[in-house]
């Protein structure tokens, strides 16, 4: 089967734009289900929202990452710091 060239958020921005749901089916070749799906993961966000959101949670990870790294440290120079002592 070919790939659709619309994506996720070329068809949910058409349907925020009030493009009747049905014609959006026919001409992407997709189902009701995948749209639906789409919906639901996205929840109603903008295409610009959703970039925001993924950009903020790439910076979440990347954060946790840091806390979890700096954790580690201090936990590594606590146990220097008690065998000196």
């Amino acid at each position: 089967m070919k790939a659709s060239s619309f994506t996720e958020a070329f068809v949910l921005k058409q349907v925020e734009e009030g493009t009747a749901v049905a014609e959006i089916f026919r001409k992407a070749g997709m189902s009701h289900a995948t749209y639906f799906n789409w919906k639901k993961r996205h929840g109603g966000l903008l295409p610009d929202e959703m970039r925001r959101l993924k950009a903020l949670e790439d910076e979440n990870a990347r954060l946790k990452k840091i806390v979890a790294d700096l954790t580690l440290d201090r936990g590594m120079l606590q146990d220097v710091i008690r065998r000196k002592l």
